[in-house]
Parts: structure tokens; sequence; C-alpha cells
């Protein structure tokens, strides 16, 4: 029955918008009395956490089978990959859905999310292997990579999809691996510091 009402909402908000269904139109669609909807979920909003909470799950089934003794850029590629793909397949219902989680307040409301972890826990082990510099602070990194994500992807659900999202995240990811600085002026003292 939680399935059910689960994806009787998802395919309301996905035709008609999170703000326009309601939780009457919720169970009809379901073919259960308005009660049977809170037995199983506490508010509207319980849904999309709970779309939340899925794909952080499908985020972890991808990532702990593929992490590996790879280096830092290919873990971090590959997670960023399976971003894009759980985001690209159902592009209409992720723009409802960001849309609705962020209008709920579950950003700031959340505990740190498996995404943010994830990256983390890749940074981490890049500094186990050398491959990422020991002053870095792991939960910085990883908390920035989860954030560089999210406002991209919000951005993206906003253009319609214009760019294919792997391009986005792959073109995100190079510059927080590469820096914005020019390498050699950042070297040679030519950055309007030295």
């Amino acid at each position: 029955m939680h399935d059910r009402l689960y994806m009787s909402a998802l395919q309301l908000f996905a035709e008609q918008g999170y703000e326009r269904t309601t939780i009457d139109q919720i169970a009809e669609h379901a073919d259960v009395a308005r009660g049977t909807f809170f037995n199983h979920f506490q508010r509207k909003e319980d849904v999309v956490t709970t779309w939340a909470e899925q794909r952080q799950d499908k985020l972890r089934a991808v990532m702990e089978k593929s992490l590996t003794d790879d280096d830092t850029t290919v873990q971090l590629e590959r997670c960023m990959a399976a971003l894009a793909d759980f985001n690209e397949a159902e592009p209409d219902l992720t723009r409802v859905m960001l849309t609705a989680w962020v209008k709920s307040g579950q950003p700031l409301l959340e505990e740190p999310d498996y995404a943010g972890h994830i990256f983390t826990r890749v940074v981490t082990m890049g500094q186990a292997r050398g491959d990422v510099a020991r002053d870095i602070d792991p939960a910085v990194a990883g908390n920035m990579l989860r954030d560089a994500y999210l406002g991209l992807l919000y951005r993206w659900t906003q253009a319609d999809g214009k760019v294919p999202l792997h391009v986005e995240l792959r073109a995100l990811l190079r510059i927080a691996l590469t820096g914005v600085l020019s390498y050699s002026r950042h070297r040679d003292g030519r950055d309007g510091h030295g």
C-alpha cells in the first residue's frame, strides 16, 4: 500500500506538479480512502522525503560496488555519472521533486546526505593513497562537491536539460579537481599577490 500511494503521488506530481496535487487526489488515484494516506505518510512532504531517500539508496548501491583502489578522479567521475544517470532517466519527475524538496525546506532540515558522505569518503581514500593533498579537509571537500552538484542540478532542471547533465557534471568536477587559477601564473607569483 505504501508503494502504491508513493507511485500514485509521483505520477500525479509529474503530471500536474507538486503544489497542485492534493492528498485527496493521491488517495483517489491509488484507489484508497484519504485516511489510508496518513497511515503511510504524515504529510505530503513525506513523499518527497521518501523520493530523496530512495535516490540515496540507489547511489549507495552503485557506489558501494564501485569504491575501489581506482584513483580519486575515476571514483568521483563514477559517482557524478551515476547521479547524472538518475536525473537524466526521469528529467520531468526530477524537476518537480527537486523543486518540491527545496520548497519544503528539506535541504536545510536533513541530516548530511549520502552524496556528501560518499564524496567525503572518496576524498579520504584519496588522501590515504596520496592522490589528494593532506591539508584538504575531506568533509569540506565532500560537502563542496555535494553543494556544487545540487546547485548545478537545480539550474539544469530549470533549463529543461538543454545541456546533458553528464557534460555539466564532468565540467564541474574538472574545475573542482584542477581549480580555477592558472597553475603557471600562480606558481610564478603573477597571480596578483606576489
